[in-house]
């Protein structure tokens, strides 16, 4: 195991002013990079919140746009929910996994399972509602690409990007960040086939280490701080891998034991 991962240090990136439609989130990450006076160097990971991204390429709803269905009439009205709401998020879902307790859980039209199409409410104004990037790996690699040309690094450097959401997980108390995009890094480390201390054999454990990198980054980017992004330093793949997506991370449905 590469010496580099025994320590890993998470720098929040600050002054990145609130995102409107059409703004050049690239440039406004850049200069909040250079203001926190690490630079941007190969083997980095950036992760930042999918809400910025959403914003900057105008994914946002005016509830007063939209026209609830008579299903999202009859949701809404059963568990005392804004039925426009109710409807985006139904248009935003590929099916719904479970309605309880006051909570639509959803299989977003990317294949991501999470509460309310991950459809969220929170920092914009009351009467606007964020939606998911519509292919958070593109704007992933999007990033990537802009930042690299902007700090001199080569295809060939390792520099990773991860977009975010909050979501609940099943049995399990409170919201963790999960990748929903990834470009430029391994999502998977796969210790399938190599042999722990005791010389065992692995034979089942796949590592998310892009959702560790995302769940570690809410400590510095935490909710309260206006702060959507964060850079990992010393992060160093234990296993040689190949960079992949954040489709990589989702569940074959032919192994979803709960579907």
């Amino acid at each position: 195991m590469s010496e580099t991962t025994r320590e890993v240090r998470l720098v929040g990136l600050d002054g990145i002013p609130e995102i409107h439609p059409g703004d050049d989130l690239a440039a406004l990450l850049g200069e909040a990079i250079e203001r926190s006076g690490v630079g941007l160097l190969p083997g980095d990971v950036l992760v930042v919140t999918h809400k910025v991204v959403s914003k900057a390429e105008g994914r946002l709803v005016r509830l007063g746009d939209v026209e609830p269905s008579p299903f999202a009439l009859q949701i809404a009205a059963q568990h005392d929910k804004d039925p426009r709401q109710v409807e985006v998020v139904l248009r935003e879902s590929r099916r719904i996994v479970r309605m309880d307790h006051g909570v639509l859980v959803t299989e977003t039209t990317h294949g991501f399972t999470c509460a309310n199409a991950g459809v969220d409410a929170s920092n914009v104004d009351t009467e606007t509602i964020c939606l998911l990037p519509l292919c958070p790996d593109a704007s992933a690699a999007g990033l990537r690409q802009a930042l690299m040309a902007r700090f001199g690094l080569r295809e060939g450097d390792a520099f990773g990007v991860i977009v975010t959401d909050s979501w609940g997980r099943p049995w399990r108390r409170g919201i963790v960040n999960f990748a929903i995009g990834v470009a430029g890094l391994a999502p998977l480390i796969d210790y399938r086939g190599h042999h722990d201390a005791a010389g065992y054999e692995l034979h089942v454990t796949v590592l998310a280490v892009a959702d560790e990198l995302a769940a570690a980054s809410e400590l510095v980017m935490h909710k309260l701080a206006a702060r959507p992004a964060a850079l990992v330093r010393g992060y160093a793949p234990p296993i040689a891998a190949e960079p992949g997506t954040g489709q990589d991370l989702i569940l074959d449905p032919a192994r979803d034991l709960f579907r």
